[in-house]
């Protein structure tokens, strides 16, 4: 993926347009640099963004910022794309999103895949967030509690769950989680996900017991441990369920349910076109996502001695073979 060299190349790229104005997009990402789905994600928001009339090298320059989960990494960059006074900044989660509006509250921000940034204090509200920044919401809440019923569908023998979850962001995946478990039959045993080493005594430990499946809720560190988690779960032989396509498509897991992320980040070009236009972000509504992904992996499924039942094959987006 192409990147801009850096805060110093943006007048460079804008002197070489021989007058065509440049406007420049700060991007902070919790991903680490190369990472496929990032590069998959960011692709069609340069696709969108070319469609709205903005490309790079002729009226738009991208710098990124690539935190790999790292809160030092995520203040140090913070900083240093505020200090470049970008258009625009973008957050593509809530631990860039946090870093940024410390260290601005004029330059815009749009953000995307944030959970709850009301009750975080990032915006004032949903349909007026107030401040300098505004973007896209992962889910609802309430979304724990269909994972839940799904795992039950495709596992009904499971009655315990392990919920791999942040401390710090999961709390509210993790009560919905809870206040659906008791209907199902199932017990919930928080796992917190802070580091590989940890996540698999905690996860080994727990499949020691019959009976066992597993949920990860959507977090950063979540998203950087991911094949830990998705490697740990077909070790022990434990049906899982996580919040994203990738996981299921690219690393092999059973089964995901969660939001269309390539959509998710063409609806922020949008955005980001908008407050380049002009727009003022305290003046757009926060949005959550339209569409929501089933997908299912049957090779695994075998693998974990489970038969898929019909419906869940009718109702999948997507079925891996």
């Amino acid at each position: 993926m192409a990147l801009v060299g850096g805060a110093a190349a943006w007048p460079i790229v804008a002197r070489a347009q021989q007058g065509q104005p440049i406007r420049r997009i700060g991007l902070l990402t919790q991903y680490p640099e190369g990472d496929p789905i990032a590069a998959r994600n960011f692709a069609a928001f340069r696709q969108r963004m070319r469609q709205l009339g903005w490309v790079e090298g002729y009226n738009l320059a991208i710098e990124y910022r690539w935190a790999a989960a790292r809160p030092d990494l995520f203040r140090q960059f913070a900083a240093e794309l505020v200090a470049a006074q970008p258009d625009v900044l973008m957050a593509s989660a809530g631990s860039a999103l946090d870093p940024l509006l410390q260290a601005t509250r004029t330059i815009p921000i749009v953000f995307t895949s944030v959970l709850d940034p009301v009750g975080k204090g990032y915006v004032e509200g949903l349909a007026r967030p107030g401040g300098n920044a505004t973007g896209f919401i992962n889910f609802e809440f309430s979304i724990s509690s269909k994972w839940l019923d799904l795992l039950k569908q495709i596992a009904p023998r499971v009655t315990r769950v392990a919920v791999v979850r942040d401390p710090s962001t999961g709390g509210g995946q993790l009560g919905a989680a809870q206040a659906a478990a008791s209907s199902l039959g199932i017990e919930l045993r928080p796992i917190d996900s802070r580091d590989p080493a940890g996540i698999e005594r905690a996860i080994t430990a727990f499949a020691q017991q019959p009976n066992g499946g597993l949920i990860e809720t959507l977090s950063v560190t979540g998203q950087v441990n991911r094949r830990t988690i998705i490697m740990l779960a077909a070790r022990h032989k434990l049906p899982a369920i996580f919040p994203l396509r990738y996981y299921v498509a690219d690393d092999g897991a059973l089964m995901s349910y969660g939001p269309d992320q390539v959509e998710m980040w063409r609806q922020t070009a949008g955005y980001a076109d908008r407050v380049l236009k002009g727009a003022k972000p305290s003046e757009l509504a926060v949005q959550a996502p339209t569409k929501y992904e089933l997908v299912i992996n049957l090779k695994t499924a075998k693998a974990l001695g489970l038969e898929v039942p019909p419906t869940l094959l009718i109702a999948a987006d997507e079925v891996i073979e």
